[in-house]
């Protein structure tokens, strides 16, 4: 099933299917990967968890090159728009068309992967 959610929710699914087939959720890789993550975070002493936990938040306000990408690339284009239609026009509008769909294809992956990253 293919899902614009997030990994919780995708997570949520798994174990309501589990449930329902009647299978024991301590079992699941996911569960016992979690108690491996438990488990080695209680052996790193607090000053280390509280710098750990103060660059996962800088991480997670972080904006990213992907939104700079998204906003910078039409302002970079409107500063070469005289140059790039001359160009593009040229040999009429084919060239055009294929430049846009490229940009715009690169745009709509990057955006995608990165939120897709952020969930």
């Amino acid at each position: 099933m293919i899902s614009t959610r997030g990994d919780a929710h995708k997570l949520y699914l798994k174990f309501k299917k589990t449930v329902e087939n009647g299978q024991p959720l301590h079992k699941l890789k996911e569960l016992k990967e979690i108690e491996q993550i438990k488990h080695f975070y209680l052996t790193i002493d607090t000053s280390t968890l509280e710098k750990m936990y103060y660059r996962i938040l800088k991480e997670k306000n972080g904006t990213g090159m992907i939104p700079v990408f998204v906003s910078a690339g039409p302002w970079l284009l409107f500063l070469f728009s005289k140059q790039l239609q001359e160009f593009l026009f040229k040999n009429g509008s084919m060239p055009f068309v294929i430049f846009i769909s490229i940009y715009l294809t690169i745009l709509v992956i990057s955006v995608i992967l990165h939120f897709r990253e952020k969930s």
